[in-house]
């Protein structure tokens, strides 16, 4: 079904695009919010994959992924770009401050913490070989099962599993017990 939309897309039918964002929209943007803690960004994301996917759809080749594989590391890159940027990009503030609504937010102790933490989960993720992150990706951010996975990625139900289990094994290690 996924391969057929491709093709519609690749022929220039936005029905094509259409279908394809149906099927994968909601788990694209659990992959890109998790990872950005940023619900409008994440929506930014999406828009992203979805425009990136319509442009390389003619180069999409299905003997290297699926195509929910495809867009899972369309949006990683996206979302991770976009924190790169934010890394870059000062803090857009007012002239002297002095006119900023008060913040309701984190402290920005709580917050370093937070970013900390979703840092040193993006670093272990990152250390983990692509066919491991792709199943850990779909799983946590998309909410797929491991039967689902299988089946999107074409491999044995058996494969998926010991994928997860060794990359939550290598997660367990990297980031140490739950505090």
């Amino acid at each position: 079904m996924d391969a057929a939309c491709i093709r519609r897309m690749a022929a220039g039918e936005e029905s094509g695009l259409a279908q394809l964002y149906d099927r994968h929209g909601r788990a694209v943007y659990g992959l890109a919010c998790r990872i950005l803690a940023d619900p409008i960004e994440a929506e930014d994301v999406v828009q992203d994959v979805f425009a990136q996917a319509w442009r390389q759809s003619t180069r999409f080749d299905p003997s290297r992924a699926s195509v929910t594989g495809w867009l899972f590391m369309i949006a990683r890159t996206r979302a991770l770009d976009r924190l790169r940027s934010r890394r870059v990009r000062p803090a857009a503030a007012g002239v002297d401050g002095a006119h900023e609504p008060a913040d309701d937010g984190p402290t920005p102790e709580a917050a370093a913490l937070t970013e900390d933490q979703r840092a040193r989960v993006r670093q272990a993720l990152d250390a983990l070989d692509a066919p491991q992150r792709t199943a850990i990706e779909m799983a946590y951010y998309g909410g797929l099962t491991q039967a689902d996975i299988a089946r999107e990625l074409g491999e044995p139900l058996g494969t998926v599993k010991s994928r997860m289990r060794a990359a939550l094994s290598r997660l367990r290690a990297a980031l140490g017990p739950r505090s």
